[in-house]
């Protein structure tokens, strides 16, 4: 921390009145520094944050922070006031302040130093020591870690278990998850534990800007584990990245304590637990109170609701994941994103049909002729509401995949490939080749050594700046297009489909659309589909393609709710309650709604649910019903061309699937029909599988 505070910025009599004052006094030492180009700007980024929520903590300690694009390098400035300073602390003014200025860029070894000071402001040793300073270097060395303070070892600003080169990223993040157990006495903990060992809690700490709060709410929270004789093990999700809590643990956990005042990352994860939900102040004044409220919810068997069932492809990537698992990731993210456009787009288009005819297409725009009392005004406002979310699909899914891979940084150069693709026709191939290189353009900027000066400028302007250029130039001069002629080779391929061929194609979207339940591949497929009718006029063979998707993914959940009403006795109780569900999720075109009686026993229903799933895409393609609409099950029938021989295709694929799942149940075996049954029998828990959906609900997407 030697760079990050100096005697100079140090003011052991501060003369301020007012947090305001205070701030502004020792951000002149900063722009006296260098290290502040324009003081007003910060200032107004610093009461920005304060106006988010006070900075005045117990203990007479104020810790006015933030991130600002005014800040040149991670900067700490420390004043003590006699008279002390109001910054909003329940137990009256702060003498012990301290100004914490980073970069918008910052870089994750600055930052983990600044944790490891919001750590150590916890050890009244060091605050007492601060107070007793005479001289503003023994001051600063004693904040730097290089005098240590009485009253206890304090952790020198090294171990913090950072990693310095790794990148700012929640997967390569320093290793944050900090455990406090405590040897605990026997029956020191209460609730559901086993035998005499100590209650257990995992918590989440996160704040605004996630350098002070989040870190001093950890050592808190450690520190009063330790008082009462629990373990808890701290995920804080910083500045400086995140490494997430290993599943064993908060599988093993008796309780979860999230203090947090922003989302918390990947909160499913502890769906199904006791837990105590409250902002990050709390736990930095409170924790023993925290601590006591979620042992006493657990006592009381009080829980949150568990977390939507996921299929068999989600759960595969964790931690330490290959190329091809972050790639799936990477592309997910793109079409999770991407799914809501679609079927809001595509069902206001098909409604524009339906009202207007099919000429409607050809009528003026809205904004010139528009007659209230006319449906074929209706029907053209429809249609063009449609085509203009349409005209978001691929810009969406360029930019969300760029997301995916590079955070926030990724989305400005991945909207602009994917807008670049729509210009060049170069239609979803090229929305995804914009968005893999636009997330690699950003990555590879992010691991250059960039100047302290230019740091504080990089995510606004420089990276998106460079990574917009080079994505533009690479999209528009060297691969777009040999991209666009691929496009127009597969469009002019779907279309000139007829017979045997469209026929084997039904089938194997039916295959792909059943393997996965909402996964990967039925994701690819129903991409594809929607892919081809994401146009202003799709061709009739398009329109059959994604007729045959949305047919063969209805059949895995109507297949399990007819299974378990005709043939109950061989499914346990909560695959009965799950199948009154799948009959409403297989309706509205849900395939998620299988996911319970996959999980449970997949051995026997995945290859069920692909047999139906291949007749219903061939019988579909072979009737020639088609469908302008992405999205909406039975309830677009009146959308479907051949709606008679379309209900007729998916009644076939429903009737082999619960046929095959009922004669390989019937094989194992009767399940006991008052409950659950052991080994690969059991079915998840209602709640798990009630839900009926996968943990990327946008749009409830198949």
């Amino acid at each position: 921390m030697s760079d990050t505070i100096t005697a100079d910025l140090v003011d052991l009599d501060l003369s301020a009145d007012t947090k305001e004052a205070a701030a502004r006094a020792l951000a002149e030492r900063m722009a006296a520094q260098g290290r502040v180009t324009d003081l007003e700007g910060f200032l107004a980024d610093v009461a920005a944050r304060e106006a988010q929520m006070p900075t005045g903590l117990d203990g007479g300690i104020g810790i006015p922070h933030c991130r600002s694009a005014h800040v040149t390098e991670p900067t700490l400035a420390f004043g003590r006031s006699a008279a002390g300073i109001d910054f909003g602390a329940p137990d009256g003014p702060a003498d012990l302040v301290f100004l914490i200025a980073a970069p918008a860029g910052a870089d994750d070894a600055h930052l983990t130093l600044l944790s490891a000071l919001a750590r150590r402001l916890m050890n009244t040793g060091f605050t007492d020591a601060l107070r007793a300073a005479t001289d503003a270097e023994h001051a600063a060395a004693l904040i730097r870690g290089e005098e240590t303070a009485p009253g206890g070892p304090e952790a020198a600003p090294g171990d913090t278990g950072a990693d310095e080169g790794e990148a700012d990223s929640e997967d390569t993040a320093p290793d944050d998850s900090v455990a406090a157990p405590a040897a605990a006495s026997a029956g020191a903990a209460t609730g559901p534990t086993d035998g005499d060992r100590p209650f257990r809690i995992v918590a989440v700490t996160s704040c605004p800007t996630g350098i002070a709060h989040t870190y001093m709410a950890a050592e808190s929270l450690e520190n009063a584990g330790r008082e009462a004789g629990v373990e808890i093990v701290v995920e804080t999700q910083g500045s400086a990245g995140f490494t997430r809590l290993d599943p064993a643990v908060i599988a093993a956990a008796d309780g979860v304590i999230l203090a947090h005042d922003v989302p918390v990352r990947d909160k499913q994860r502890f769906a199904g637990k006791p837990t105590v939900d409250t902002g990050v102040k709390a736990a930095v004044n409170r924790p023993a109170a925290l601590i006591t409220e979620v042992r006493d919810k657990a006592a009381r068997g009080e829980t949150t609701e568990a977390a939507p069932a996921s299929t068999p492809v989600e759960r595969a990537g964790a931690d330490g994941e290959g190329y091809g698992t972050l790639l799936r990731r990477w592309l997910m993210s793109g079409v999770s994103y991407m799914v809501p456009f679609v079927a809001a787009g595509g069902l206001l288009i098909a409604l524009g049909f339906a009202i207007g005819g099919y000429e409607i297409n050809e009528a003026p725009s809205v904004m010139d002729h528009f007659v209230w009392t006319q449906a074929d005004s209706w029907g053209a406002l429809l249609f063009q509401i449609g085509g203009v979310a349409f005209g978001f699909l691929v810009p969406v899914l360029a930019g969300y995949i760029a997301y995916g891979m590079a955070d926030r940084p990724g989305l400005a150069p991945g909207f602009v490939g994917g807008a670049i693709s729509l210009t060049i026709n170069a239609g979803f191939l090229g929305g995804l080749a914009a968005g893999l290189i636009a997330g690699g353009v950003v990555l590879a900027i992010q691991k250059v050594n960039i100047p302290a000066a230019l740091r504080g400028i990089m995510p606004v302007v420089v990276i998106p700046l460079i990574s917009s250029a080079v994505v533009g130039f690479l999209m528009f001069v060297v691969i777009g297009k040999p991209i666009a002629e691929a496009q127009k080779g597969m469009t002019d391929w779907l279309a000139g489909l007829t017979g045997a061929n469209a026929v084997l194609l039904g089938a194997l979207l039916g295959l792909m659309m059943c393997f996965d339940l909402g996964g990967p591949v039925n994701k690819v497929a129903y991409t594809f589909a929607t892919a081809g009718i994401a146009v202003a006029d799709p061709g009739d063979s398009a329109m059959k393609v994604m007729a045959a998707v949305m047919a063969a993914g209805m059949v895995p959940p109507l297949a399990m709710a007819l299974a378990t009403t005709v043939r109950g006795r061989l499914f346990n109780r909560a695959e009965r309650e799950n199948g009154k569900a799948a009959w409403v999720l297989g309706a509205s075109f849900i395939s998620e709604g299988a996911i319970p009686f996959a999980a449970a026993d997949p051995l026997r229903v995945i290859p069920a649910s692909m047999a139906g799933g291949a007749v219903t895409g061939a019988l579909s393609m072979a009737s020639g019903a088609t469908l302008r609409a992405p999205h909406g099950g039975i309830f677009v029938v009146p959308l479907i061309g051949n709606p008679l021989l379309y209900l007729v295709a998916i009644a076939a694929g429903v009737g082999v699937t619960t046929a095959l799942v009922i004669v390989l149940k019937g094989l194992r075996g009767t399940t006991d029909p008052a409950g659950p049954a052991t080994g690969e029998d059991t079915a998840p828990a209602p709640a798990a599988g009630g839900a009926g959906t996968s943990k990327e609900t946008v749009a409830a997407q198949p």
